[in-house]
């Protein structure tokens, strides 16, 4: 009986633990670390569907970036170190909300820019369009008469 007490008392605290770890993509993690992970994965881009976050994708390059990410997770790196790794490797392309920097001016002025130069081009194509056409001189009626016939 005391052996059964004893080997119960041993198991418990290991039931316990295997309860809060979590597998997913062939890393075992903690339930934090895990919630990490997919904090870190819903902030990047999935490279092959480019409209959702790794953690969203099915893509087989997003299983192995949500793979490394578990990795580098269990392994304690900080969440920034982990995001500046994916954007020395992948670009700046990677992240889903890119940061305001003279690398992405261009991407956000986008909009406005197209917005103007929609404006200048409707603006040049009323400035240049006759606004009455001239009269037409004895030759051109006449010609227009015998067409008319």
């Amino acid at each position: 009986m005391t052996r059964l007490l004893l080997l119960l008392g041993l198991l418990l605290p290991s039931l316990a633990l295997a309860e809060t770890m979590v597998v997913r993509d062939g890393v075992t993690l903690t339930q934090a670390q895990e919630n990490r992970a997919e904090a870190i994965g819903g902030q990047l881009r999935c490279l092959v569907c480019q409209n959702e976050s790794i953690e969203d994708s099915s893509a087989g390059l997003a299983r192995q970036l949500r793979t490394l990410i578990r990795e580098q997770v269990a392994q304690g790196v900080p969440d920034e170190g982990i995001k500046n790794y994916m954007v020395q490797r992948y670009g700046i392309f990677v992240l889903l909300k890119p940061p305001v920097s003279p690398l992405t001016w261009a991407l956000y002025a986008s909009p406005l820019l197209a917005l103007l130069a929609g404006f200048a081009a409707f603006w040049l194509a009323r400035r240049q369009r006759p606004v009455g056409a001239a009269p037409l001189g004895p030759e051109e009626r006449a010609r227009l008469e015998e067409l008319l016939k």
